[in-house]
């Protein structure tokens, strides 16, 4: 317990630290034609795109306060994507200042403001009311499915038993990646420390020469692979025969996090790495395996070197993955708060090092559009990777287990689509370690599933995203919309399913803001003749939300709370009344308390 302490402690002194600061290279004009637009409980902010934007920071003045910049609730990134925001968590009968500002990349704030613009909520009388349409025979594109990739604890815990609790982790680790490939559709999944020296990577003869053995990441690769699922490759952390300070170390499992003393070394240990891993599983396979240089390089808790040494990092391992094979994709930066791309890309364009992918990483916001950044060093067509990102970065956080992830993640999916290959949900399990083991079944772990393998609300949004048609329908939304959003999908026998969820990434008020519940009128047209089954899937405080169903102040569940529990594990949906459409035409209603998610299912009973 003390370990897990100490590194807690490490972590939270250190994790804000930037191990070197890079400012932008680019100003931006201000943003024009600013509009807010009243609604109960939110105001709508909208706004002309900048050329070159990545995001806009909005700041918030309110009477006889400082101004501030709205960061949602604390997330690690200011800015927003888009030309819109629903800003939330404010007061009714109060005048509100906005003003709004472009950035090229996340390091610097804007220099050139909008005018400023004044509005105020509606007051709370009644709910409000929307009204979304849908034509189901207006198709509008193929849906994305971003959520392919996800995150997970290192994968040597694939080789654990018992915790101290009696909990299984390697088994209900392994189970929980299964339930991800077999549900969610995970095709990728992403680990830190794959050269932890549990893992037996490097050693040094006596002659002080290196030997390298992968036979334990053999061993767990296997079984990912058994599964089908393919790993995303982060080269980290320095084993500790190559490593210039051994005692530099992150997380309970001391994870090594200063450069190597010989770059040389580094280059033979990635080289020797992806040799024997073409050798093993053939070329054909590991082209289809990203490797990804290190782990958040610019914050000084998982890097000790400066940026430029994370450069020769990834050029020298970018350098040896080429050596093996051209084909393989490497890339980076792998950062926090989607800093030190444009550094990398810069670098990469300057040097004429291989860059096949973008990685990056943000926490309690939607992603921003990187795709400017990469255009302006010539990389414009590469996939960018966001592989984490989650509804909060602070372990044991206020909000993991809430059912406002479950709204959160389709707001992600929702917001990358046509713009980015993958938005990894960081993580798929709640056995995970790095500040110590769960105390207690739900204690706000990251993992979209808990020990022992029960989905979390957040889990079923990911699952009702999963399980869409491929064929993206037009929809229209209006009237008071506030946090409504909506998704509306057909698949290959004319099921179609229209998901409307109510959230906001504004973690202040993910516990519920009433004034923010609305009552939806939907209308689904373009249906050919037939009897539809209607049937309603559910998450709210009331369905879909396993953590209700443990009684308060029980640690972890004994023999009838487990069977309890299990249950209860299931995605609430109820079947509704046969429809026939009226001139193509099929009608119903749905309250969304906030934050919730529904799922309206149309299956025509004659397939068409």
């Amino acid at each position: 317990m003390t370990e897990a302490l100490d590194a807690r402690a490490d972590w939270e002194n250190r994790i804000y630290d930037r191990s070197d600061q890079i400012g932008s290279s680019l100003d931006l004009p201000s943003p024009g034609n600013l509009k807010a637009v009243p609604g109960v409980g939110s105001i709508t902010l909208s706004w002309d795109s900048v050329s070159s934007a990545s995001g806009y920071v909005i700041q918030l003045d309110e009477p006889n306060k400082a101004s501030i910049l709205l960061r949602h609730g604390g997330s690690d990134v200011v800015a927003v994507p888009g030309n819109h925001f629903v800003v939330t968590g404010l007061l009714d009968h109060v005048i509100y200042g906005f003003r709004v500002g472009a950035i090229a990349t996340p390091e610097h704030l804007p220099k050139n403001w909008s005018h400023q613009i004044s509005a105020t909520t509606k007051a709370f009388v009644e709910v409000g009311q929307v009204r979304i349409e849908v034509d189901a025979a207006l198709e509008t594109g193929k849906l994305e499915r971003v959520w392919e990739m996800v995150g997970s604890e290192r994968l040597s815990q694939l080789m654990v038993g018992a915790d101290s609790f009696g909990n299984q982790i390697g088994a209900e680790f392994l189970e929980s990646i299964r339930r991800a490939h077999d549900d969610l559709g995970v095709k990728w999944i992403r680990a830190h420390a794959i050269f932890h020296d549990d893992l037996g990577v490097a050693r040094r003869r006596i002659d002080g020469t290196l030997v390298f053995d992968f036979a334990a990441i053999d061993n767990v690769y296997d079984q990912l692979l058994k599964l089908g699922v393919r790993p995303v490759v982060e080269l980290s952390f320095m084993p500790e025969a190559l490593a210039s300070d051994p005692t530099k170390t992150v997380f309970t499992y001391r994870g090594i996090i200063s450069p190597p003393t010989d770059w040389k070394e580094w280059y033979a240990l990635i080289q020797a790495f992806v040799e024997h891993l073409v050798d093993r599983y053939g070329l054909d396979e590991v082209v289809q395996w990203p490797f990804e240089v290190w782990n958040e390089a610019n914050l000084e808790v998982f890097w000790t070197g400066s940026r430029d040494e994370y450069l020769q990092l990834y050029d020298e391992a970018a350098l040896a993955v080429k050596s093996v094979c051209s084909d393989i994709k490497v890339g980076g930066p792998s950062s926090a708060a989607c800093e030190w791309v444009e550094a990398l890309a810069s670098h990469a364009k300057e040097r004429g090092i291989p860059l096949d992918f973008v990685s990056t990483h943000t926490y309690g916001n939607l992603p921003l559009d990187l795709r400017p950044v990469l255009e302006r060093y010539g990389f414009g067509d590469i996939p960018i990777y966001w592989t984490e990102w989650g509804i909060g970065s602070t372990h044991f956080g206020p909000v993991h287990d809430s059912v406002a992830g479950a709204p959160f993640v389709l707001l992600g999916y929702e917001a990358v689509q046509g713009r980015m290959d993958s938005l990894a949900y960081w993580v798929v399990s709640d056995h995970f370690e790095e500040l110590g083991r769960p105390p207690r079944l739900f204690h706000d772990g990251f993992g979209l599933l808990s020990v022992g393998n029960l989905a979390k609300p957040r889990y079923w949004g990911v699952h009702l995203a999963a399980h869409q048609g491929d064929t993206v329908l037009q929809t229209n939304v209006a009237g008071d919309v506030g946090t409504i959003h909506v998704s509306a999908t057909k698949n290959d026998v004319s099921d179609v399913d229209v998901l409307i969820w109510n959230g906001t990434i504004n973690t202040e008020i993910m516990r519920g803001d009433q004034r923010l519940s609305r009552e939806v009128t939907l209308n689904i047209a373009g249906l050919q003749p037939n009897t539809y089954r209607l049937s309603l899937a559910r998450v709210d405080e009331e369905h879909s939300n396993i953590i209700r169903h443990l009684p308060e102040g029980v640690a972890w569940p004994d023999s009838e709370q487990w069977d309890e529990l299990r249950r209860w594990d299931y995605l609430f949906e109820e079947s509704l009344a046969n429809q026939n459409p009226i001139k193509g035409t099929i009608a119903v209603k749905v309250f969304l308390p906030h934050p919730s998610v529904v799922r309206l299912r149309l299956c025509p009973v004659d397939k068409l």
